[in-house]
């Protein structure tokens, strides 16, 4: 995907997630299409036809950019079907909202009265759908909202439903434009090695370029390696330098103490509402003992490559930072442990492939488990002695390493 590309469309993380959740052969694939006005499902009379979720970005009216989720059958059984609810259970924590796809021509029972305390419990809207009400013999019985995905009935209705559970981002929510006005400069520290995807830049560069430009603000972008030319050629010194976190040491030695200094990382942090958590989790660092296992987590899912950050880079820091025999520990994607226990510590990324509510939900079950919880770019200025400074774009953060 290009730059301009990737930039123009919505990413998915700033997505609203719906999930389409039910038991096998309630109509859940058929509602997805007719919902969507598109054959984004395989359908089929076969229970179970849909083995893996199935995760669509889309246009859907009136709430523009969406994230359709079609799940298997939380009713599946054996082996494989214990691992697809496992797949269902972990979509529930990226999910927005919930469409709880029901056979109007059966009675509710116990898998949908699981799914509602799923729902209920991780504080997810939902709306109760009775699929197939054309093949009911009795009216709808009042608790469900009636559908017909095979005859179009009350589609139209169902989207304006789904439209209300969802609540509107708040547009004050900002990454970096409310910490620079107008006319200000931001020199942007972007390192190119093989590790760095070609003929991109990665999404939380790109969401501070756009976060920017609509401040009305200006932005050098440079590579580290020209970074001390760049700042010696400006007329004037600009309001902040926000860096890769890789490169923090390094840029924080060139920037002088006059100028404001955070990282890409810390910032989506904040964007992601778990910069608190990741700024007191970071302490947990000076606390490592040896044989203590430490998990790396990332959102994504990318190949990784000698001189990776999760799996490399951040490793031989805290290794040398502690001086420590740690275990290190990596996940990645949607797969997280939900039990957290045999960790002394998290260090997760900056969440920029995840949604608000799936990193929310990370943070709360390390928090559950007593885990210190922290980040890559707060984890790297604390190893390298910086996190005051790097925290000083938002002074009540910083705060509470005065606590």
């Amino acid at each position: 995907m290009s730059l301009m590309s990737s930039i123009n469309s919505t990413p998915s993380s700033e997505r609203v997630h719906i999930g389409f959740f039910g038991r096998r052969n309630a109509g859940k694939s058929s509602l997805v299409n007719a919902v969507t006005n598109q054959e984004l499902a395989v359908v089929s009379d076969v229970a179970g036809t849909t083995t893996d979720p199935v995760i669509k970005a889309m246009e859907l009216l009136p709430l523009g950019p969406v994230v359709i989720i079609d799940t298997p059958g939380f009713d599946d059984e054996g082996d494989l079907g214990e691992l697809r609810i496992k797949k269902t259970r972990q979509i529930l924590n990226s999910a927005d909202c919930a469409v709880l796809v029901t056979d109007m021509t059966k009675p509710l029972g116990v898998c949908e009265k699981q799914l509602m305390g799923l729902f209920e419990e991780k504080k997810i809207p939902y709306i109760l759908v009775g699929n197939k009400c054309d093949l009911a013999d009795t009216a709808p019985d009042g608790e469900r909202f009636p559908v017909s995905a095979k005859d179009k009935k009350n589609i139209h209705e169902l989207r304006e439903q789904i439209a209300r559970l969802v609540e509107t981002k708040d547009q004050t929510h900002r990454i970096v434009g409310d910490i620079i006005d107008s006319g200000e400069l931001a020199v942007l520290v972007v390192p190119i090695d093989k590790a760095a995807p070609k003929g991109r830049l990665i999404l939380p560069q790109q969401m501070v370029i756009r976060d920017l430009l609509e401040s009305g603000a200006c932005a050098a972008v440079v590579r580290e390696t020209e970074l001390e030319q760049t700042l010696a050629g400006l007329v004037s010194k600009p309001s902040v330098v926000i860096t890769d976190s890789q490169v923090f040491g390094f840029v924080s030695k060139v920037v002088p103490e006059s100028i404001r200094l955070t990282s890409f990382s810390i910032l989506m942090a904040r964007y992601k509402g778990f910069l608190e958590a990741a700024v007191k989790g970071a302490a947990a660092i000076s606390r490592l003992r040896d044989g203590d296992t430490v998990l790396i987590s990332e959102g994504c899912t990318h190949h990784r490559q000698c001189g990776d950050i999760g799996s490399v880079k951040l490793p031989a820091l805290l290794k040398k930072t502690t001086g420590r025999d740690i275990n290190i520990e990596l996940s990645s994607g949607r797969e997280f442990p939900e039990d957290l226990e045999k960790y002394a510590m998290v260090i997760h990324c900056g969440g920029c492939m995840l949604t608000e509510r799936e990193m929310t939900v990370r943070m709360r079950t390390a928090a559950d488990c007593g885990v210190p919880f922290t980040n890559y770019g707060v984890a790297l200025a604390h190893m390298n002695g910086i996190l005051r400074r790097s925290l000083e774009v938002f002074p009540y953060i910083a705060g509470l390493l005065d606590g």
